[in-house]
């Protein structure tokens, strides 16, 4: 895989680079709530810049249905790359059209310049090959060269992030070049104790990493809304909490293996329930009850671990040299089913392993509850991505960085 740095020492200066980045950052209307995505790309563009090249900047945001969308737009993105940058960003209306033509075509050597969504055109995410390489050709006449630095796209066969590198020269960038030397360590020679964390709401989105890393981890730490379906596993009982009954076999089996290869599997003692979701827009107190993970009541549903979990957590990560998290432990967004996923947080700036926090919620959560990004190892901006990596698959945006 060719590095930026290589493409630099070419020269770049006067050339057009397309930089397929991922500026797909949570929005509250047009206000950005987490800009973790953008400033991660913004060394690959800001190098790029400085060398003289002739900067395109390209992202999707949201799923918008292949068409025009103002809810989906760029723009707040376009804002903020901006400043930091320090600089002005031009804004293309379109991704292939008159816009986009004209806005490449006024570009001077070190500027930058950013298309609207990818995803409003049907072509970036087609399934048919030919609708994806016609929009890729038209992508391609904007640029002299491409970057791919948009690691949370990586794992998609999408034409701005597989087909496209296929039709010009191309390089990864340097979020790319950190984010795949970082799961390396959590999959190639891995420092032992090795713990990992996994939350989030659905066992289902998880059961293939959970598979891949049986193999791999010597302890896996379980909560979130897809615990739930590991405590009716054993027979518990969840009152009205999320759970995916059809997957309940599949979590037997996992706790089966994880038994007998010696896996240390650590479910909740305590959580935190209450009668309903609470309201995450006015935040209103929720007055949660807590109780033993076995005997959560009927008409309540369990909204985050409780604090003698937290503690349990923190101490099967004390002694951790490797420590991989991806998913929350709790409804985060509410102060009052924070704490469990706060504690996990905590204890892995505690640790004195190399932790690695795998990008979606569980990145947002760490920048929202207030901690130094850089008292973690690495904080992922791919948490799909990252799960797949982990999952042994190959993908497709990694691959058609390989020459």
């Amino acid at each position: 895989m060719k590095t930026i740095d290589e493409l630099l020492a070419e020269g770049v200066a006067g050339q057009r680079v397309f930089v397929r980045a991922d500026l797909n950052v949570p929005l509250d209307g047009t206000t950005i709530t987490d800009d973790g995505r953008i400033r991660a790309v913004q060394p690959t563009v800001a190098r790029l810049a400085e060398a003289g090249a002739r900067v395109i900047v390209a992202s999707h945001l949201g799923r918008p249905k292949g068409a025009p969308d103002p809810a989906f737009s760029l723009a707040p993105a376009v804002a903020r790359l901006g400043e930091l940058l320090g600089a002005d960003v031009a804004f293309a209306a379109d991704t292939v059209g008159e816009s986009a033509k004209a806005v490449v075509a006024a570009l001077a050597d070190g500027q930058v310049a950013v298309l609207e969504n990818l995803r409003f055109n049907p072509g970036e995410t087609s399934k048919d090959d030919a609708e994806r390489g016609a929009f890729a050709d038209r992508l391609a006449e904007l640029a002299d060269l491409y970057v791919g630095d948009g690691f949370g796209a990586v794992h998609r066969k999408h034409a701005s992030v597989y087909d496209l590198p296929a039709r010009l020269p191309h390089a990864a960038g340097y979020l790319i070049a950190t984010e795949v030397g970082v799961l390396k360590k959590l999959t190639d020679d891995v420092k032992r104790p090795y713990a990992v964390v996994l939350g989030g709401a659905k066992v289902s989105d998880k059961l293939a990493v959970i598979d891949h890393l049986l193999e791999k981890a010597d302890r896996i730490l379980v909560g979130g809304g897809m615990v739930f379906t590991f405590l009716k596993a054993q027979g518990h009982e969840t009152g009205s909490s999320l759970l995916q009954e059809d997957q309940i076999p599949a979590v037997q089996e996992y706790l089966r293996r994880a038994d007998e290869r010696g896996v240390e599997f650590v479910l909740p003692v305590d959580v935190l329930v209450a009668a309903e979701f609470p309201d995450l827009g006015t935040k209103a107190p929720a007055h949660p009850t807590t109780v033993a993970a076995d005997a959560i009541p009927a008409g309540q549903m369990g909204l985050d671990i409780g604090p003698e979990t937290g503690r349990l957590y923190a101490s099967k990560l004390a002694d951790a040299e490797t420590v991989f998290w991806n998913g929350p432990m709790g409804v985060f967004e509410h102060p009052d089913y924070a704490e469990g996923t706060k504690a996990v947080a905590q204890a892995l700036v505690d640790s004195p392993g190399f932790s690695v926090v795998g990008g979606g919620d569980s990145a947002a959560a760490v920048r929202i509850l207030g901690f130094d990004e850089k008292a973690f190892g690495h904080i992922s901006t791919g948490g799909g991505a990252s799960l797949e990596y982990l999952e042994g698959k190959t993908l497709p945006g990694l691959a058609a960085l390989e020459d």
